[in-house]
């Protein structure tokens, strides 16, 4: 019904990036036919430490973490006048059909479609999965660094991985993304890109077929 050529991929931009680069990359990601999703940053992060403490239900804590995503979403809403704020897939059409940005505040959505069961493992990359697929979209997760590596960036040994199984990172600990998306890559059968959105040009190259430029690192995770 002419979804693919109204969305052609969901963004996900994580919260590390808000404010600044987060919303300079919405305002750079005008007329690319582009649903963003926001992370819920440090917002989100309050609430897992508050949980640590409290050991606060599971179901309230998934929720008021995409709460949090809800809070990002409107702030850089406001500071973006190519974008406006949608609650549902359907207005999210609408808006891209319209020639503006949607950006996704999601917790009335997820809340109505129940996808996931409630748990830290699933965060804002996961939902940005969802959502991808329902839309039959490419999915780009956009954080504050330039992909997936072999340990924390920052540790000695670390070492850049480009192009990674969806399978294979099942195995890891802990790294750029959350621990439910490699699952949901796979249950979907599709795959997504990890890009530093410190540099927007780097996602624009990832987006628009008219920019063949790579010479960039970033990371193809292969679920299909």
């Amino acid at each position: 019904m002419g979804v693919i050529e109204i969305i052609k991929q969901v963004v996900k931009i994580g919260g590390s990036l808000f404010p600044d680069h987060a919303i300079n990359l919405a305002k750079k990601l005008e007329n690319t036919n582009s649903l963003i999703v926001l992370g819920g940053g440090e917002f989100a992060n309050l609430i897992r430490k508050y949980d640590l403490k409290q050991n606060f239900s599971s179901e309230v804590t998934h929720y008021t973490a995409i709460d949090c995503m809800d809070i990002i979403s409107k702030l850089v809403n406001d500071k973006v006048e190519s974008s406006e704020l949608v609650y549902s897939l359907e207005d999210a059409i609408d808006v891209s059909d319209k020639g503006l940005t949607p950006i996704f505040a999601v917790s009335e959505f997820l809340r109505d479609e129940d996808p996931f069961e409630c748990s830290w493992d699933v965060t804002s990359d996961s939902i940005a999965a969802y959502i991808s697929h329902s839309l039959n979209a490419k999915l780009l997760i956009v954080t504050n660094v330039n992909g997936i590596y072999t340990r924390e960036p920052s540790e000695e040994g670390s070492e850049f991985i480009s192009e990674i199984d969806a399978k294979k990172l099942l195995t890891f600990e802990e790294s750029s993304i959350d621990l439910m998306l490699p699952s949901l890559l796979i249950e979907f059968g599709t795959n997504c890109y990890v890009v530093n959105g410190m540099y927007p040009e780097r996602v624009l190259s990832l987006i628009d077929d008219n920019i063949n430029d790579y010479n960039f690192d970033y990371t193809l995770i292969t679920g299909d």
